[in-house]
């Protein structure tokens, strides 16, 4: 028995693929089991091959694996999308008698079980539980005890009343009873439960939460893939705080709503993808200019244009980098694993006011769109710091006034960082434009002014590097003479590979850098070691470019962009595949 298993259950676009896995997702989690899921979907409502794929262990796991021990299949096509990742042994539940599946084929070295879920699901009290006799029969095969789904089923049906539960709880049973007594078989699988309790959220998620840890009361956003859970998070649970969501009609009212909420001294924030950051870059650099604090997140999707909206890439580092006419001040900060996704997301807020300056939160699809369990004391609120800067108050409004009695809300402080004063503030009144302007924001074209405010405000920066910690993670053998580096959503592949290399007889310093703007100096790193290469989901390498350019030193690169994230093992192969790549060039 292997010490995880590969679940997974597969059909077309609208067939309740996404609420079926997530309840499987649920009850192994509360089952005190650790989870890591994983969603295949089409770019559009219905119809298109989807897949929700669940990898549970008593021990953490932190990646995606080419193995599929147990899947449900709805379609045929659901049995050919992932015959490359069944095995000798897997188990492949499907309805036999669906007129689409009467003619299915299963390999002689797999176990195919017939199950009418269909039928099953109407004696149990309507066809719209079909996928739930499916969860049954799952469990039978995976010796997962029922009753643990249970708790699951009254979760997602609740609202619907208790008859509705029950005929769920019904329909469950009968597909496990059907496999005990039409299949007299040991599949080899014995779930353990433990008393573990979990947390089960995506990236999306965290980000919200992470957010209205930090204080952030006004949120605007539009709806678009795959950000958009960041704001159905939100919704309802910052108004608890005195928040507001709002869903603005376009990503560019979206961030001006952002804006002005920032403006009047709200915590803001604004999530799209790389569509609307595009739509969104030109109010990007009025944040900048009227030094307004503001966190704009960006959950990349696979592009240019509409790309594909529900695959994963790395595709706008160079956007949240270099996008925007001007040179724009900004702090670039990417998440590498779900937790991250609240931390930074809280550090972000904190850097925003700090230094009165856009942040770009860069989360991916990849980290979007996976559940995974946590134990609670991961999201710890008493941890929660909040720093809202150069805030200043009736109290100490004198010192950053002129001779008239003027505040000055662009004053060029040695730091970059001028003083700033809510509205309401008496003596603080002023005004700000996007214009270039003087230390009271009036517009001017005066050369020596203009000179003195871009240079403040790229001092920010530089204090900025000089005060926090732009530190990365760190796994593997220090003292190896491989170097992998890698940045979002990676991280997770690239740990349970180097597992995978070390059984290889492969030793690899990994470094996962949570940071692209200011960012880690990698020079020392990339010295010690006789080979680094960088890992990310793009085609053209745009870590790998930014690293090169840092130490003038050629890098390998591992690159993906077929749409599909890193699986850890795919992950090692290729990493051995370049080591061997950089012998041979080397002999």
């Amino acid at each position: 028995m292997p010490e995880d298993l590969n679940w997974a259950i597969g059909g077309e676009a609208g067939d309740g693929i996404d609420s079926t896995g997530k309840i499987f997702a649920q009850a192994l989690s509360r089952a005190g089991r650790h989870v890591f899921t994983s969603k295949d979907f089409a770019s559009r409502i219905r119809g298109g091959y989807t897949a929700y794929k669940v990898r549970t262990a008593v021990d953490r796991v932190e990646s995606v694996v080419d193995r599929l021990d147990v899947l449900i299949a709805l379609t045929e096509r659901t049995i050919d999308e992932n015959m490359n990742e069944l095995h000798d042994g897997s188990v492949i539940i499907y309805d036999g008698e669906r007129t689409t599946m009467q003619n299915v084929e299963i390999p002689d070295e797999m176990i195919g079980l017939e199950v009418p879920l269909k039928r099953l699901a109407e004696e149990a009290g309507g066809a719209i539980m079909a996928n739930v006799v499916a969860l049954g029969a799952a469990c039978e095969v995976t010796g997962f005890p029922i009753e643990n789904l249970d708790e699951s089923l009254e979760k997602r049906f609740g609202d619907k009343g208790e008859a509705i539960v029950e005929n769920n709880k019904k329909a469950a049973r009968a597909g496990q009873e059907f496999v005990q007594e039409e299949y007299d078989h040991d599949f080899g699988y014995s779930l353990e439960t433990t008393d573990n309790d979990y947390v089960l959220l995506n990236g999306d998620e965290a980000i919200g939460m992470g957010a209205i840890a930090a204080g952030c009361r006004f949120y605007s956003g539009y709806p678009i893939t795959p950000a958009t859970d960041v704001m159905e998070y939100m919704t309802g649970r910052v108004d608890q705080f005195g928040g507001k969501v709002v869903q603005a009609e376009d990503e560019l009212a979206a961030i001006n709503m952002a804006l002005g909420a920032a403006r009047a001294g709200a915590r803001a924030m604004t999530a799209t993808s790389g569509p609307g950051i595009d739509l969104m870059t030109e109010t990007f650099g009025l944040v900048a200019t009227t030094e307004t604090p503001l966190v704009i997140c960006d959950v990349m999707r696979s592009g240019p244009s509409t790309g594909m909206p529900t695959k994963q890439e790395q595709g706008d580092l160079n956007m949240a980098l270099y996008g925007g006419h001007g040179e724009i001040p900004r702090f670039v900060v990417t998440p590498t694993n779900i937790s991250e996704c609240f931390w930074k997301t809280v550090e972000a807020f904190n850097l925003a006011e700090k230094y009165q300056t856009p942040v770009f939160l860069v989360s991916d699809l990849a980290l979007a769109v996976t559940e995974q369990t946590f134990a609670p004391e991961t999201f710890d609120m008493d941890e929660v710091e909040i720093e809202r800067g150069k805030v200043v108050d009736e109290d100490d409004i004198d010192g950053w006034q002129n001779e008239k009695d003027q505040f000055q809300p662009h004053f060029p402080a040695a730091d970059g960082v001028s003083p700033r004063t809510f509205p309401g503030t008496s003596g603080g009144a002023h005004m700000t434009t996007g214009l270039e302007h003087d230390a009271l924001g009036r517009r001017t074209e005066d050369t020596e002014v203009r000179e003195e405010q871009v240079e403040k405000r790229e001092r920010k920066v530089e204090t900025a590097r000089e005060q926090e910690d732009w530190d990365y993670r760190e796994f593997g053998d220090p003292d190896a003479d491989t170097l992998v580096v890698s940045w979002g959503s990676n991280e997770g592949a690239m740990r349970e590979g180097l597992e995978m290399l070390a059984e290889d007889g492969l030793d690899v310093r990994f470094v996962s850098v949570p940071y692209i703007f200011p960012r880690p100096d990698l020079s020392e790193e990339i010295e010690a070691a006789e080979q680094t290469i960088v890992v990310e989901c793009n085609a053209t390498g745009q870590f790998a470019d930014v690293i090169e350019h840092d130490v003038l030193e050629r890098v390998d690169r591992v690159n993906k962009y077929d749409g599909v994230r890193f699986k850890a093992d795919e992950l090692a192969e290729e990493i051995k595949d370049a080591v061997a790549e950089e012998t041979e060039v080397s002999a």
